[in-house]
């Protein structure tokens, strides 16, 4: 299968401190891949070199061959990578359908007037729906994001992850915070909206990992422990030790 993301040799340190280390992993084509380890073991560093948010001490990050190391973060977003981050990110102030049609705008790259054109924009407001009700969110579609409840607030910026129709799609800890209803929902809401793309994520909770995963990467100290199947991963004595046997 085609590689749409190689990370080769990857370290990173932050004045002195070595957080990543000789970090290499490839991610194919409509792959699921989650990335898993232990508090501090540079999972969400990883997240933040491979979109541009910091850069590396060392090592190199390719998106189809493309060399992508010291990219921006807006310049990486247009190449089709979108992510979502372990502390929300969506528009308080804004009602549900205003954030989506937010990043509706963003990714059909175009400068309206914010009262007049985009509201008569069909496209785009035809794209926000659908959107919306993907989601499960109609029922909240005129509420403010800073008024929903912590469970939709998450649905809301995978939403704003997916408006954009990512090439790649990179969540950091969607379940972060959920119940267990709530994650279980979530979970399915992951398998839906990825299905046949490509996913990299970064979880905690090892039974959305392991109902999700085509792949699973642990990280720890800083370095890649194993890469495998599930199955594998399992059963890795190594994993177990440093991480599994934990839970």
């Amino acid at each position: 299968m085609t590689a749409i993301l190689r990370i080769e040799n990857l370290y990173k340190d932050f004045s002195g401190l070595q957080v990543l280390s000789k970090v290499s992993m490839g991610i194919s084509e409509g792959e699921r891949h989650m990335i898993i380890g232990p508090n501090g073991s540079g999972k969400t560093t990883l997240f933040n070199i491979v979109t541009g948010f910091y850069k590396p001490t060392r090592g190199k990050i390719f998106f189809y061959d493309k060399d992508i190391t010291s990219w921006s973060p807006h310049k990486i977003a247009r190449l089709g990578i979108s992510r979502s981050f372990q502390i929300i990110n969506i528009f308080p102030k804004l009602t549900v359908y205003e954030n989506v049609r937010s990043a509706m705008v963003s990714r059909f790259n175009r400068r309206f007037n914010w009262t007049t054109h985009l509201n008569r924009n069909r496209e785009i407001a035809e794209e926000s729906e659908r959107i919306v009700n993907l989601l499960s969110l109609t029922d909240v579609r005129n509420v403010q994001a800073s008024e929903l409840s912590y469970g939709k607030q998450r649905h809301l910026e995978l939403a704003l992850t997916i408006a954009r129709e990512p090439i790649l799609i990179m969540l950091d800890e969607p379940t972060a915070g959920l119940n267990s209803e709530e994650t279980r929902k979530t979970v399915q809401l992951i398998r839906q909206l990825t299905e046949g793309k490509t996913l990299v994520m970064v979880e905690h909770d090892m039974e959305a990992v392991f109902n999700l995963a085509d792949q699973i990467t642990v990280l720890n100290n800083g370095e890649i422990l194993a890469t495998g199947r599930p199955d594998a991963i399992r059963e890795d004595e190594k994993v177990r030790k440093a991480y599994l046997g934990r839970k």
